[in-house]
């Protein structure tokens, strides 16, 4: 089981666990903003089930019908996460509309409160965890599970102010209002993490940062070839696609040719984690003076 798997079933696991804390704090109180942030909830199990489906996909070695990998069906599974994101913020509108036009008294306002932070405090530490393993394993699920996480913990916070404040002043209105800005908060959540995966669906070049540090490791290790161009890169999931052209001298051997190519191949797997390198060889004459100078 790798440690993205682990950290799948660990955001299921979680997500249950503060579904259940905050739906005690919505039946506490009655308020229709914990309401919506205990529904915010559901989708929290819905997509990190999503999440582990992608990333268990995902992590298959490559077959005769696949044969690049299934490493997209971490983008599939970050664009159900946004579209099941907008589901719930609609729902939460629905329900904030009732309890405008209908306001009820808040009950047991304290302790549902605590009990609701109790619950966004787990969240802010799943979430940090999320992200930070994420990032470091490639994973855009992981990633979009975790800013998803993180809007949930910020609506938990405003949640928590503004259900005081409707108690405390007796501005019952307060309680709607804020499951509304909630609901907006939420779409704006699950746009982010649909543009995001929507890139690596349509093969989106990686950032110009690795893109530079792709030329480095190229331009460092070709000793022998001319240069290097055409070089185009994706990425899809935990891997990354690199092909580029590598000019040699004419009279250059193939052995010769070759020995370089593996080269440069073993020198960009050892710097980028997950580099799938593909290099096309061409003579001389086809250089164009541009691109990758060899060092």
């Amino acid at each position: 089981m790798t440690r993205s798997v682990k950290i799948a079933i660990g955001s299921v696991f979680v997500g249950i666990l503060v579904l259940a804390i905050k739906t005690y704090a919505w039946w506490l109180t009655g308020s229709v903003a914990l309401m919506s942030d205990a529904l915010e909830s559901i989708v929290n199990v819905a997509t990190a089930l999503a999440a582990l489906l992608a990333i268990h996909i995902a992590a298959q070695p490559a077959d005769a019908d696949h044969p690049f990998g299934h490493h997209k069906a971490e983008y599939f599974s970050a664009v159900l996460e946004g579209v099941l994101i907008v589901v719930a913020a609609v729902l939460i509108l629905r329900e904030a509309w009732g309890a405008w036009q209908a306001p009820e008294q808040i009950q047991q306002v304290g302790l549902g409160l605590a009990i609701n932070l109790f619950a966004g405090a787990i969240n802010a530490v799943w979430c940090f965890v999320l992200l930070r393993e994420g990032r470091r394993l490639n994973s855009p699920a992981l990633v979009a599970d975790g800013k998803h996480l993180l809007t949930d913990v910020f609506s938990s916070a405003g949640v928590a102010v503004g259900v005081g404040a409707a108690a405390l002043t007796g501005w019952l209105w307060l309680d709607a209002a804020l499951a509304a800005l909630v609901a907006v908060n939420i779409l704006w959540s699950g746009w982010q993490v649909i543009r995001g995966s929507v890139g690596g669906l349509m093969d989106a070049a990686v950032p110009e940062s690795e893109l530079a540090e792709m030329r480095a490791v190229i331009s460092a290790n070709a000793e022998g070839a001319v240069e290097a161009h055409d070089l185009r890169s994706r990425r899809a999931g935990q891997a990354v696609f690199l092909e580029f052209h590598l000019v040699v001298p004419g009279e250059m051997t193939v052995d010769c040719a070759h020995e370089i190519c593996d080269r440069i191949e073993h020198a960009l797997r050892e710097a980028i984690d997950g580099c799938r390198v593909t290099i096309h060889v061409e003579p001389e004459h086809k250089a164009k003076h541009s691109g990758i100078v060899v060092l």
